[in-house]
């Protein structure tokens, strides 16, 4: 089962994640938070929103409650 083990903000919307597998990147998460229309996402537009995050339950935990799954943060990685 993936697990995202490390998050530390970046700079903008992007965030440098590492995984249980070995992988380490940094997840962009502009284009996530800005084409989701769900009113919890777009919260995170606001940067300071955004900014304030944790890891729980194996992920990104964001104050108002949005996480997303280890699986889709993964997916933001740039081939």
């Amino acid at each position: 089962m993936l697990h995202v083990t490390e998050a530390k903000y970046i700079g903008d919307y992007k965030i440098s994640v590492a995984f249980n597998d070995g992988c380490r990147f940094i997840a962009d998460f502009e284009k996530v938070v800005k084409s989701d229309h769900r009113a919890i996402v777009q919260q995170l537009a606001d940067i300071n929103t955004f900014k304030d995050f944790s890891l729980q339950a194996h992920t990104i935990t964001w104050s108002n409650g949005v996480d997303f799954a280890p699986e889709f943060i993964k997916s933001l990685q740039k081939k």
